[in-house]
Order: C-alpha cells, then sequence, then structure tokens
C-alpha cells in the first residue's frame, strides 16, 4: 500500500495521474503534456498546451509466432523520475548543455517494458526486455498519427527496387501527409502540427535496425529492414551487400534496451537546429580520454578530381600530387588531407596494400613536418573484415583516421559493424569519418572519436545531379531537419559558383548552386568538426583572400545559437569560439535584405567584425563577394543583402584582442 501510494505521489509532482490504465507525465516546463493508455493495447497523445498535436498513436512489438507486446499488457511496475543534469559534449555544437526530463517506466508481466521521457524540448520512448531468454523481433509496431491534413518533409528512397539499400541522401518532399508518394523515408523527417514542428528521430541504436517510416493515411508508420540472411559482393568496390533477408527485423541476446524513438518539438524554426534530444538520449562516453582527438579542416581530393593547374608533374592519385596537397594545406593551417578511393585498389579489397604510384610511409613523415595528417577512404566491411589488422596497421605506420565509406543499409548487423568500427578505432586512437551512411543516432557521444556522419544531400551532388534537385532550398531545409541528428559531412567549399540560370553539373571541373559567400556560410551554419575543403588547391590559391578566410573559420565551438531563420527560406547561425564570434547566414534561390542584431556580445565591449558578403554583382556572377570591417557591440544593428542562393559570414573578435 506504501509503494502504490509513493508511486501515485511521485506521478502528481511530475503533473500526472494514474486512473486504471492510463499515465500521463509532464515536460519539466508542463509545456508538453504525454499520455499513455494501456488498456487493450499501448498507445499514446501528445498536447502541446491546449493543443492535441499528436493523436492516439500506437506502439508495441510483434515477437517470432506473432506474439505481440502491447496486447493486453499487465503492467507490475511503475516508476517515475525526474532528472536534471548537466552533459558535456566534446566536438558538439556546444561543448555542454542541460539536459531536464521527467521519466515514466513501465515494467510488463512478461519481462518487457516501455520507458517515456518528456523533455522541454520534446519526448521519446524505448522499449526494454529485463530477461536472458533470446528472442526474436519480426516487426515492430510505431503508427504515429499526426493527421493526413498535416504537412511533412519526407527524404523518401533512392532505391524503388532495393529500397533500404541506398545512401541515406535525398532532397525532402514537402507535402501533405495524406498526398505523399507511397514510397518509405528514412529519418529525421518533420511534421508541421500547427502550433509546432515535430521531428521525428531515434537514439541509442544498437544491435537493432534502423526505422523508416512511410505515410498512411493519417499516419506515419514505422518501416525496418529485415535481418540479412546472405550476403554477396558487388565487384567494383569489394562492397558487400544484402542478397537475402529472414522475416524477423532483429534477433535480440537477452536483456536489452531498444533504440529511443525521439519526437523533438519545435514551436520556433530556430530552436530545431540546436535541438540537443539524440545526443542527450545516447550512452555516455564509453572511451575515456578525449584528448588524442582533434577535430580540424581537410584538403580533399575526390570532389575536385586531383585537378591541379600550373604543376610540371602529372596530377592523380600520386606522391607529387599527394605532396602538393599537403604543402597547401600546411601553408594555410589545415590540419588534415584525406586520401579518397584509389589509393588501394578497391577492386581488390586489399587495403592492406597501397598502389605502386604511392609510398604511404614517406607521404606521412612528410604531413608530420608540416603538421599535416592523413586520414585514409575505405569500404566499411573492407575495414571490418580485417579490423584489429587495419587499425593496428595503419596506426602504428602514424595514420590518424579511416573515412569509411558505403554502407548504405542500417539493418541490425549493419548498426553491429558500424560500433565494431567505432569501438577499434578508438582503441587504437583513430578518428571516424562515416560517410555513406545513416543519420546520426548519438553514437558520436559513446564512441567521441566520430567526429563527422554524412547522409545529407550534401556537394558531391553538384557533380551529376540536375538544377531540379534544388541545392540552395536543401541548404536552407537540412539544417533544421537533418541537424538535429548531428554533424554533417557536406564538404563544402566550392570555387566554381553558378547563379540559377548558368549552373551546370560537371563531374571533373564541379561547381556548386548558389554564391561563393553561400559556401563560405557553411562552414559556420552546418556543425561539421571535420569538414572539407572540397576543391582544387589551385583554385584556392588564385584566391589567397578567400582562402584565408575560410580557412581561419574553427570547426568546434563553446556554443551555438540560430538568431533567426525560416525553414526552405533561409537561416542565420551564430557560434562562439572562446571570446570569438562567427555569424553565417544562407538564403534559398529568393536575394533577401535581413537586419542582424548581437544581442549574445558582451555589453560594453566594443569588437572588430569582418564580414564576407555577396557582391554586388553577385546575382550575375555568382563568385563575387567582397569584404568590409566594422565596429560593432551588443546593442549594433545592422542590414545585410544576400544576392539570390547567396550568404555571408561575420568573424567578431573583441578589440583588445584584435589589436
Amino acid at each position: 500500500m506504501k509503494r502504490i501510494q509513493l508511486i501515485l505521489i511521485a506521478l502528481l509532482l511530475l503533473g500526472g495521474k494514474a486512473f486504471a490504465n492510463t499515465y500521463n507525465v509532464k515536460s519539466p516546463d508542463s509545456r508538453i503534456k504525454l499520455y499513455v493508455n494501456t488498456d487493450d493495447s499501448i498507445s499514446f497523445y501528445v498536447n502541446l498546451g491546449n493543443h492535441e498535436i499528436i493523436h492516439k498513436s500506437g506502439i508495441g512489438l510483434i515477437l517470432d509466432k506473432g506474439y505481440r507486446i502491447g496486447n493486453q499488457v499487465k503492467v507490475v511496475d511503475v516508476k517515475t523520475s525526474n532528472i536534471n543534469e548537466i552533459i558535456h559534449a566534446p566536438f558538439y555544437r556546444q561543448d555542454h548543455f542541460q539536459n531536464h526530463y521527467h521519466e515514466l517506466k513501465l515494467t510488463f508481466k512478461n519481462g518487457f517494458g516501455v520507458t517515456f521521457r518528456v523533455f522541454n524540448e520534446g519526448f521519446a520512448y524505448r522499449f526494454f526486455y529485463t530477461k536472458k531468454k533470446q528472442i526474436i523481433i519480426n516487426n515492430e509496431i510505431a503508427d504515429y498519427n499526426f493527421g493526413k491534413d498535416k504537412e511533412a518533409w519526407l527524404p523518401y528512397t533512392t532505391n524503388d527496387k532495393a529500397p533500404f539499400a541506398m545512401a541515406f541522401q535525398n532532397i525532402y518532399d514537402h507535402t501533405a501527409i495524406g498526398k505523399a508518394e507511397n514510397k518509405i523515408a528514412f529519418l529525421p523527417a518533420t511534421v508541421n502540427c500547427g502550433n509546432a514542428k515535430v521531428t521525428i528521430l531515434e537514439s541509442d541504436l544498437v544491435s537493432y535496425p534502423g526505422m523508416f517510416i512511410i505515410a498512411d493515411g493519417d499516419y506515419l508508420k514505422g518501416v525496418f529492414a529485415k535481418y540479412p540472411k546472405k550476403m554477396e559482393y558487388y565487384p567494383w568496390r569489394h562492397m558487400n551487400h544484402v542478397a537475402e533477408t529472414n522475416n524477423y527485423i532483429a534477433a535480440s541476446t537477452g536483456a536489452s534496451n531498444y533504440p529511443w524513438r525521439v519526437f523533438a518539438i519545435t514551436e520556433a524554426d530556430t530552436q530545431m537546429p540546436v535541438n540537443n534530444m539524440v545526443y542527450a538520449l545516447a550512452r555516455p562516453n564509453k572511451i575515456g580520454n578525449t584528448d588524442w582527438i582533434h577535430p580540424g579542416k581537410v584538403s580533399w581530393d575526390w570532389w575536385n578530381d586531383w585537378n591541379l593547374k600550373g604543376v610540371d608533374f602529372k596530377a592523380g592519385i600520386n606522391q607529387q600530387t599527394y605532396k602538393y596537397y599537403i604543402d597547401f594545406a600546411s601553408k594555410n593551417h589545415i590540419e588534415y588531407i584525406v586520401l579518397d578511393e584509389g589509393w588501394y585498389d578497391s577492386k581488390s579489397g586489399d587495403i592492406m596494400h597501397p598502389i605502386k604510384d604511392l609510398n604511404l610511409e614517406e607521404l606521412i613523415e612528410y604531413g608530420k613536418k608540416r603538421n599535416v595528417g592523413i586520414v585514409l577512404w575505405s569500404v566499411f566491411n573492407v575495414m571490418d573484415e580485417n579490423l584489429e589488422n587495419i587499425c593496428r596497421h595503419y596506426a602504428d605506420m602514424g595514420i590518424k583516421g579511416f573515412k569509411v565509406d558505403f554502407m548504405d543499409r542500417d539493418d541490425q548487423t549493419a548498426v553491429e559493424m558500424v560500433e565494431r568500427l567505432a569501438a577499434c578505432t578508438a582503441k587504437h586512437h583513430l578518428i571516424l569519418d562515416l560517410h555513406g551512411i545513416y543519420k546520426p543516432v548519438g553514437l558520436n557521444r559513446t564512441y567521441p572519436n566520430i567526429i563527422n556522419y554524412e547522409s545529407v544531400f550534401g556537394m558531391e551532388e553538384s557533380r551529376w545531379t540536375t538544377i531540379d534537385h534544388d541545392m540552395p532550398l536543401y541548404d536552407v531545409t537540412f539544417p533544421y531537419i537533418r541537424m538535429m541528428a548531428g554533424q554533417v559531412d557536406f564538404t563544402p567549399g566550392a570555387m566554381r559558383n553558378g547563379t540559377k540560370s548558368d549552373w551546370k553539373a560537371n563531374y571533373t571541373k564541379p561547381m556548386s548552386m548558389g554564391t561563393r559567400c553561400h559556401q563560405a556560410a557553411c562552414y559556420v551554419v552546418q556543425d561539421s568538426p571535420f569538414t572539407m575543403l572540397a576543391d582544387s588547391p589551385t583554385n584556392y590559391e588564385a584566391d589567397t583572400t578567400y582562402t584565408k578566410y575560410i580557412s581561419t573559420i574553427p570547426v568546434v565551438y563553446n556554443e551555438t545559437t540560430i538568431p533567426q531563420g525560416e525553414i526552405g527560406k533561409y537561416i542565420v547561425t551564430a557560434r562562439r569560439a572562446g571570446n570569438k564570434w562567427y555569424i553565417a547566414g544562407q538564403t534559398n534561390w529568393d536575394s533577401r535584405d535581413i537586419t542582424l542584431q548581437f544581442p549574445f556580445l558582451k555589453s560594453g565591449v566594443e569588437y572588430s567584425a569582418r564580414i564576407l558578403k555577396d557582391g554586388i554583382n553577385a546575382d550575375h556572377d555568382a563568385e563575387d563577394y567582397r569584404i568590409d570591417n566594422f565596429t560593432v557591440n551588443a546593442n549594433s544593428s545592422i542590414k545585410v543583402h544576400l544576392a539570390s542562393g547567396g550568404g555571408f559570414v561575420i568573424a567578431i573578435t573583441p578589440k583588445a584582442v584584435s589589436e
């Protein structure tokens, strides 16, 4: 009797009641109210203020032989918690943040249970299992009822024949749920509920497939890749792929916590890029000391197709070319170069032996003398098939890390492979850039040596896409949606820039959609602690003023805020690194004038500001820009014009420091 009284008191303190099989829990600020019912099946609905933003939605697990966790459940234990903590976040968009939530944990008679956490920024739930018995999960029920008239931003699979096998890169279909295509979409995805936007994500994905969604009437329903039964290889990269699947999604080995289903709730678009729920819900750091991890910028070979002008040697995947990249990086204080595909014979899958035109030991020593580290590209499964030997061999040689590519799936075995790579590279003090990967799920909190993820329709697309794939629009959309999940390997830095009327795809001499200043703004707008200068060193050397400006922008910050912006239209981001601030903005193809204010600066302090902005002719020549200097303080207000597809960056330094 005393235990029941304590549970009731705790529920009331968290803002809820316990009537029969209904439970509720509020956010710390009481704005979000989550109601859970376990009468016939597990369902929930959510209110924001006085408005219901998610209608009754069913959840559950279907085990082998069709047994459903969620039907006729008997709750045998109820626990509630009020957690308020500070999370330290190395190499994240801010170095620490407050994590405050109320938790409701229901345990069922059969050893399963479900946990709900409600934050001021949204809510999340996860299933768990407490027994030692091994189980097979045939499917997961995740039927989220938003209403068919609600508009959503959905990134569909790009592979109609094998929809779970693709690179997790696409633009968004902005459509009403009831009018969405009959195709699965990968996460994150956002729904406009009127008084707020709800973004669906996941966190702490461990030994379980990632979640996709598909529109079905009023619902967005969870869909999952099946557990692989047979793997085969594509011959051109020794890349494995799923050839045959089982009829279940996961094999669970005893007591387990299943992934968090995350719903970020944002009443203003400016809250979206800085929502921290995915990171907060992930497992804490497992690798200990992170002092050896060094984020930085990268001089990259692949996007510019190894093009060098005015040199006296044949540019390509060879010793002289990479020494040139190292020299360029060193002169501009760029920390790394990447040796992308071609440094070993991809078809053979023999990563232990570079091609004959490369002397890797010599390049490592050459870079070491110039303070430039080398990161190597590899296919995921090629690394995984000889993981310990590869990591030990190249760490001993002096390689700083790996860029792994072409996972292109997120079934349970793929997720397990990523964790193995993260753990082994951390063991050998190697950084990890996850390319060709599913969206971030907080693993960079658990393994901070993961310093970037792709899963973004990035700059590489400009080599082959069409103007209909509107990249300036995408550039001011994905920071609000995809970046909630974590950092992005967008690979900016194009020095050939096109207006909407003159842009053309070009594989060997690519150009970006939008202005050169739009490209520069990527270095501040995007969370990217391992970011590329994607163009050719000789193109950067032709404009040393611009190159010096972008190469001195930091990649790690103490805090981040979004002063203004609107999804799909424009964004302005402000970040602090020490006592310096960096502010950047981007627009879609619409030119616009914005007014900037600086309330985040210290009161009474004068700052020197240096702005890189679209030139007066940037609407006609997207490469036109200018740099101006001025003084600013916390009370200042300035106007900035953004050309069509334009942008700007402002570097702000206290005058006592700059002088």
